[in-house]
């Protein structure tokens, strides 16, 4: 029997954030929290530490740590990563790479051109993400 593969309905070029329809700054807190939270968790292996014992050595109710291990990003904050980092002895950097985008003018109301408004943005992203839901 031949397999007949799905023919993709788009083709990613750039960023998949970006497709999903997050803003820049969305996508880079993103992708700054998944790879704290893949170190994190290299780290925890790496130990052997059992929920218990993360527990007592995070400072953390069982179900946060539990949400920890699953790897839900969406219920862990930055700051909080970064708090089990450090009591992981963990040490963490951040680099910032000024981008050509980023020496663009600046318009007279303080907002780059071509940047839709917060709320604008923020109801596209729920537009798109109900379209790929439903």
């Amino acid at each position: 029997m031949k397999y007949i593969g799905s023919k993709p309905s788009h083709i990613t070029k750039g960023d998949v954030l970006d497709d999903l329809g997050f803003t820049r700054s969305e996508a880079s807190a993103l992708k700054f929290k998944a790879t704290l939270l893949d170190a994190i968790l290299k780290e925890i292996a790496g130990l052997g530490y059992t929920q218990k014992q993360l527990v007592e050595l995070l400072d953390e109710y069982q179900p946060s740590v539990s949400n920890l291990i699953r790897g839900k990003i969406a219920k862990l904050s930055l700051e909080k990563l970064l708090s089990y980092a450090d009591r992981l002895k963990m040490k963490t950097t951040l680099m910032v790479r000024v981008s050509s985008a980023a020496s663009r003018p600046i318009s007279q109301s303080g907002a780059r051109h071509g940047v839709p408004p917060r709320r604008k943005a923020m109801r596209q992203i729920r537009l798109r993400r109900r379209a790929t839901i439903g």
